[in-house]
């Protein structure tokens, strides 16, 4: 196998936001030789040391598009502690998923008009943060929404009008920073191959006063409709770019691959443990949800398999060596 190089501060990671409702539905986690193990102790074992998790404002208890509320989120936060991670939290400022396709209100906020809505996200992001110190959770990162691509709380955040969403984001980061002063906050965007894109938008938040500390990205041949090799270099080149243009500091905050295609997801996963490798300025890689068997999920991207053992796609984490 080949391996990569990184300093000790890089996080070699996963989003783990389904596994508190996977366990409580009765699926079985095991290690790669089969036997029933914790989640958590097996992820260690492929050297993982920082897990994503997610927060929703009032969502419902569906089990794979609910629950993560601030309570849950504090719960699976400290377990996490407890086990040795660092932790990222992930603020949707939804009820449900937000994404590119998607970034819906809060049903409570929903007619709220412009300032208030700003208001709400500060208040929001700044009492959910104290309820995380208080419980004992401070994490290390704090997204500031969520592959928000098309702005966020759509309509009012839309990227029509950046100067618009630059109060959000700002209301969110004065949130987080009024709490835990040495959270560093992320603005995540997906399609982190789409160099030109992710190049105007965050020209745009630099001309609109934006406040966040690092760059967070999601990569997935997959849902770009096009196969690693054709995008990969793609991908380097955002990593390389982006940090030197805006001085910030970027991460590879979502991942994945075909669950039930093992060899291509694991080359997959290599190669962009690779690229970051070759970006001084990468300070991280998450798998999004590889815990997330499809036959629980319905999700094709999980790297685990239906009796509950790890695909061949994680023993790409093995490559990652600290120096």
């Amino acid at each position: 196998m080949k391996e990569f190089k990184f300093e000790g501060s890089f996080a070699s990671g996963a989003d783990v936001g389904w596994l508190p409702q996977m366990e409580q539905s009765g699926f079985v986690f095991r290690n790669r030789e089969g036997r029933e193990q914790d989640l958590l102790i097996t992820l260690r074992e492929y050297g993982l040391n920082a897990l994503r998790l997610r927060s929703w404002v009032n969502p419902s208890d569906d089990p794979h598009a609910g629950h993560c509320s601030a309570a849950e989120t504090l719960a699976m936060g400290l377990r996490g502690k407890a086990a040795g991670y660092r932790i990222m939290i992930n603020f949707h400022y939804g009820d449900t998923w937000c994404d590119p396709g998607k970034q819906v209100k809060p049903r409570a906020w929903a007619e709220y008009p412009f300032d208030k809505l700003e208001n709400a996200v500060y208040e929001y992001t700044r009492d959910t943060m104290k309820a995380f110190a208080e419980g004992g959770l401070v994490p290390e990162w704090v997204q500031l929404g969520n592959e928000t691509n098309p702005g966020m709380l759509l309509p009012d955040g839309s990227t029509d009008d950046f100067a618009k969403l630059t109060r959000l984001y700002n209301a969110a980061y004065k949130g987080v920073k009024e709490i835990a002063p040495s959270v560093k906050t992320i603005i995540h965007l997906a399609q982190g191959n789409d160099t030109a894109f992710c190049q105007h938008y965050f020209d745009s938040l630099t001309g609109c006063g934006c406040h966040y500390d690092m760059i967070g990205l999601s990569y997935y041949p997959y849902w770009f409709n096009k196969p690693n090799s054709e995008i990969i270099d793609d991908l380097e080149k955002t990593l390389r770019l982006l940090p030197d243009r805006y001085d910030r500091d970027i991460m590879i905050v979502e991942v994945g691959g075909i669950d039930e295609e093992e060899e291509q997801s694991y080359e997959l996963l290599m190669s962009v443990i690779e690229k970051c490798s070759l970006a001084p300025r990468c300070r991280g890689l998450f798998y999004w949800e590889p815990e997330g068997a499809k036959v629980w999920s319905g999700y094709a991207l999980s790297a685990w398999r239906a009796d509950g053992t790890p695909s061949k796609a994680m023993d790409a984490y093995r490559s990652i060596k600290y120096v």
